[in-house]
């Protein structure tokens, strides 16, 4: 697709004749419109019905990795200029890993940091907006500096500094959805480019289902069937995890191990460079063809993972699409952890953990706590003397399954509970037993449920290990003991047998209880109300406004 691109015209104010400067990764529609001194960066993409004009003010710089969507306009005055990053001069300054989202207008003297996000309509005029800033739509920035790291809301008017000075902090959410539109718009990138290949989008158009990998073609990376190497996607999730400032990791397993998410770590990768990381990634694949193996990024100041993509399979396909990882679904009773093995509702899949355990076990480690595990017999289980296993210091879902069945086996006629721990608030956040002593796998993902098929309104103070046909089960009421000993407050919701695939949970209200005993009365009346239903038992923080458990304790 020819790029419509022209040099600069001759004004009264400037007779250089200056032309566009565009690296040769990026893309640029041909229904664009380039004009002047315009310096994109590598993996920009710039989409069709754009006009980006430095004839009057001028030059224009756009970073790497961003994306200018449909209908933006960027132009600039030809008197006043922005310091950009680089210490020189410009009229438009566009930084790395920004989204200018549609029909937005960026006019000179302007400067957009790295990381910032443009809501649709909105108006950057005479005004710098810092780094990772998020302005949402309709909104105007004018004769301001907008600190770094700031959330300009929908429809706001910002046009003194106190204004700018007093915007609220962009939030983790916010951070993650402007990521989430550079990702898509790489892959955008990614398949225009594609589409522009004859060699890429041949096999498509024949529904040839092929693995793609990149060489270099006239500069720019193309994919060809060849076996042996990485996906254009592949290496698009490279480039994107290394510009993030995150580092890559990998692992393998051989299909024996697969199923307990045994992952083994290739070497090192300390890549600087893209093509140094393709590299070495190339050379895990060799060196463990015929097994699992999975890429992943590495936040190294939250030390958490960003991503789990498996890029290579025993049977030798080399994985072309990359994403970050999906939160745990649950789908006609079984649960994919995402690395291809599945764990069914009834604890078949692993042979010991349940699919609500292993989805809450995947719930508890993206929130950021650690797994904690105990054992108790059941003499001491009466008294609460319980007993740690060994401690956990995995974080992926895998490694925790495995560590959870490791404490089951060795703890066998025991009770087994599952720990949830806020490392920073020093607490727990949920205790759910797991493993009862006639070797039974709870089913529910919190380990509370009511044995009682028709409960009725009789409470009972006292926390049994047992439950009768007409009482909470010994462990529900511990969790009531627990959630109001800890100032939380407890509400009810339920849920008929036709809604409980699509998890549209009716409220049955907050239980205003001030004792142990009217709790467990209210409860025990809701259950009553509702047989024949689910319900759930929820522990709410309100100083933190959240949730601090969410526990079946009845079924159909």
């Amino acid at each position: 697709m020819a790029v419509r691109s022209t040099a600069a015209p001759p004004t009264p104010w400037s007779r250089n004749l200056a032309e566009a400067k565009i690296h040769e990764t990026a893309f640029v529609h041909s229904f664009s419109n380039i004009i002047g001194d315009v310096r994109i960066g590598a993996n920009v993409i710039i989409a069709p019905g754009t006009s980006i004009r430095a004839d009057e003010g001028t030059p224009f710089h756009i970073g790497e990795n961003t994306n200018i969507q449909d209908g933006v306009v960027i132009h600039g005055l030809e008197q006043g200029r922005v310091m950009g990053d680089d210490g020189l001069e410009y009229s438009v300054w566009v930084g790395k890993n920004a989204s200018i989202t549609h029909m937005a207008l960026i006019h000179g003297p302007a400067y957009v940091g790295d990381n910032s996000f443009i809501g649709f309509r909105s108006t950057v005029f005479n005004a710098r907006v810092g780094a990772g800033c998020i302005v949402m739509m309709h909104a105007l920035i004018k004769d301001v500096e907008v600190p770094p790291g700031k959330y300009v809301p929908s429809g706001a008017i910002i046009t003194t500094q106190k204004q700018a000075d007093r915007l609220p902090d962009v939030q983790p959410q916010d951070k993650d959805f402007a990521h989430h539109v550079i990702g898509i718009n790489q892959a955008l990138r990614t398949g225009y480019l594609c589409a522009a290949d004859s060699k890429c989008i041949s096999p498509l158009l024949n529904e040839q289902v092929k693995s793609y990998t990149t060489n270099k073609v006239n500069g720019l990376e193309r994919s060809s069937e060849v076996a042996s190497s990485l996906g254009a996607e592949t290496i698009d999730q490279v480039r994107y995890l290394l510009d993030q400032g995150y580092k890559i990791g990998t692992e393998h397993v051989d299909q024996r191990r697969f199923r307990t998410g045994a992952w083994t770590s290739c070497q090192p990768i300390e890549a600087r460079s893209v093509g140094e990381a393709v590299a070495a990634l190339e050379s895990c694949l060799t060196d463990h063809s015929g097994e699992y193996v999975r890429l992943f990024g590495i936040d190294p100041k939250g030390k958490r993972r960003v991503l789990e993509t498996i890029i290579q399979r025993p049977d030798g396909v080399v994985g072309g699409a990359t994403g970050f990882k999906a939160p745990a679904s649950q789908t006609n009773g079984s649960y994919n952890n995402g690395n291809g093995a599945s764990y069914s509702s009834n604890g078949s899949g692993s042979g010991k953990l349940s699919a609500e355990t292993v989805q809450q076990i995947s719930q508890l480690l993206a929130s950021g706590y650690k797994i904690g595990t105990e054992h108790v017999d059941e003499r001491r289980f009466r008294t609460g003397s319980w007993n740690s296993c060994k401690p956990i210091e995995a974080t992926s879902t895998n490694a925790v399954v495995s560590a959870l069945e490791e404490c089951m086996d060795s703890h066998q006629g025991e009770y087994v509970r599952l720990i949830g721990i806020d490392t920073k608030a020093k607490r727990r956040v949920l205790e759910s037993i797991i493993q009862r002593p006639n070797g039974q796998v709870v089913s529910s993902g919190n380990g509370h449920r009511t044995v009682a098929s028709a409960p009725t309104a009789t409470a009972s103070a006292t926390a049994s290990a047992t439950a009768t046909a007409t009482r909470l089960s010994g462990e529900v009421v511990d969790q009531i003991r627990q959630i109001l000993a800890g100032g939380y407050k407890l509400s009810l919701e339920h849920v008929d047998q036709r809604r409980f695939r699509t998890g549209s949970w009716n409220s049955c209200g907050t239980i205003a209880a001030n004792s142990e005993r009217e709790a467990i009365a209210a409860v025990e009346s809701a259950l009553a109300e509702y047989a024949g239903e689910y319900v759930r038992l929820i522990g709410i923080d309100p100083k933190a406004k959240r949730r601090v458990l969410e526990s079946i304790i009845q079924r159909p």
